[in-house]
């Protein structure tokens, strides 16, 4: 019998084969009912869900491939639940965000992409979930190639080179800890990496493989430079789902493979990886003070907003064994929120500058003004859109970054101290945006603007109004996964 993971898993495939006998050529009402069946599905899980269990629950395991140990293996803690119904949440958005129809092969591949990260935030064997992890980059590389704008083919083709180069390396040193160890279950090699997986400079190559290949998937600094242009590039609800999930892979891997696996060279190396955390945090948003494209500008915030993801990551596993538990779990709750409130806000804002885009036929920062003259609504809801991103009290972006800040403070304190910088450049920048979008005489270009439609209001408003539901009302999150918090909080402690 089928579990309820294996069948949210296959409900967005089913999705895109029926998306192949649709009679007509608009797609998207046949891909929003097969989104809305896994999401009803994804709620059952959150239902059925024991929020005060530890360890994994729902599992599935079948033997797979019994010659190298290779089991279709799937479950979840409260880490892989929240990224669950973050996917449940963007896609949609994402279809729904869509200027105008598009092609029946867009939404078939948009719901393979959606199938192959339902596997990769669920599966618990490597091999499994590296082909769950792979799934889900071809998907992102044809949409951006095909569908794209302007560069569409550099972008790409710099998208895919990233992404295979990571994934190479990434294989590469799994296959080694494998004939050292003889498993590619995580809760195993977990186990033993508490000892060393390997020894000498076998585990600083096996380390060095898989941090890079997760470090391209977020991205980390200097392995970020593919996001910018491919961000830009890609449509809009694309971009959306790079942003909102995609990127949240490489996190969720730092979390479920790295860390566990590989403490003792984390914690010699600490403090560089903790310099390249603040370089994501300081660079990226200076980066987006120069930037005149609107959504390039996003792009940039985005590398900077999981920097602080990857600072208090970084701070908790390179920290003496005697810090405080209670910072420790600060730490990881703020990472975890920051996750969750990133995809949401991250994708709002690539939706207004897509709808600036559809007004205006371009996204150039200085290409309107005074627009709250014209649209008040999209200036309103977008302002609240930014305000999140920026870390508004009230609002869901709070909650992850003061959490960050408050555990990553006490345990490594001159690193959070000059990321610091990163959150007041990142106001500049929206401060800027606001002045030269809204503020001002009105652009005779803008003269014509309509405000927000019907259809574009059930889209943006409901989501909007989550982030004010999160950042006054967060603790049905938190429930989710504090009892994942309190384990991996101890195991850092």
């Amino acid at each position: 019998m089928v579990g309820l993971i294996t069948a949210i898993i296959l409900i967005p495939l089913l999705g895109a084969l029926a998306i192949f006998t649709w009679p007509q050529r608009n797609c998207r009402p046949i891909a929003l009912i097969f989104n809305t069946i896994a999401a009803a599905c994804a709620l059952g899980l959150w239902r059925k869900f024991d929020a005060t269990a530890t360890g994994l629950q729902f599992v599935e395991r079948h033997v797979w491939i019994p010659a190298i140990n290779a089991e279709y293996l799937v479950g979840v803690d409260g880490l892989s639940l929240l990224l669950v119904l973050l996917t449940s949440l963007i896609i949609p958005f994402a279809f729904l965000a869509q200027p105008s129809p598009s092609g029946r092969a867009f939404y078939a591949i948009m719901l393979v992409m959606q199938s192959a990260l339902y596997g990769t935030f669920t599966a618990q064997n490597f091999v499994l979930w590296f082909l769950f992890y792979e799934m889900s980059l071809i998907p992102a590389f044809l949409l951006i190639k095909i569908w794209g704008g302007e560069n569409r083919d550099r972008a790409a083709t710099k998208f895919f080179l990233y992404t295979f180069l990571g994934s190479v390396a990434m294989l590469l040193s799994f296959l080694g800890i494998y004939l050292a160890n003889g498993t590619f279950d995580f809760a195993a090699l977990a186990s033993l990496g508490k000892n060393g997986l390997l020894t000498g400079k076998m585990a600083w190559f096996a380390f060095a493989g898989i941090f890079i290949g997760l470090a391209v998937k977020v991205p980390l600094f200097p392995l970020h430079t593919w996001l910018p242009d491919a961000y830009q590039t890609a449509p809009t609800g694309v971009s959306m789902v790079l942003t909102g999930v995609l990127s949240k892979m490489g996190v969720y891997g730092f979390v479920r493979l790295l860390l566990p696996l590989f403490p003792y060279q984390i914690k010699i190396i600490g403090p560089w990886l903790l310099a390249l955390a603040i370089c994501s945090i300081v660079f990226a948003p200076l980066a987006a003070w120069a930037q005149k494209d609107l959504k390039r500008m996003v792009a940039y915030l985005s590398i900077n907003h999981l920097g602080y993801c990857m600072l208090a990551l970084f701070a908790v596993a390179a920290s003496p064994a005697v810090s405080a538990e209670i910072d420790t779990h600060a730490a990881l709750s703020g990472v975890f929120m920051q996750i969750f409130n990133h995809g949401i806000t991250a994708a709002a804002l690539f939706y207004f500058v897509g709808l600036l885009e559809q007004r205006r036929g371009l996204r150039g920062i200085d290409d309107f003004g005074g627009l709250m003259q014209r649209t008040p609504l999209l200036c309103g809801w977008m302002s609240v859109a930014m305000f999140s991103s920026l870390g508004l009290p009230g609002l869901n972006g709070f909650i992850g970054e003061f959490l960050i800040f408050k555990g990553s403070f006490a345990i490594a304190a001159v690193f959070t101290a000059v990321a610091i910088i990163g959150l007041l450049v990142t106001a500049i920048v929206f401060m800027r945006a606001m002045q030269s979008l809204f503020s001002g005489p009105l652009a005779e270009s803008c003269s014509a603007f309509p405000d927000l439609l019907p259809g574009e209001k059930l889209v943006i408003v409901p989501v909007a109004l989550l982030m004010f539901a999160i950042g006054l009302a967060p603790q049905f999150l938190f429930n989710i996964f504090n009892t994942t918090i309190g384990q991996m909080a101890r195991l850092f402690s």
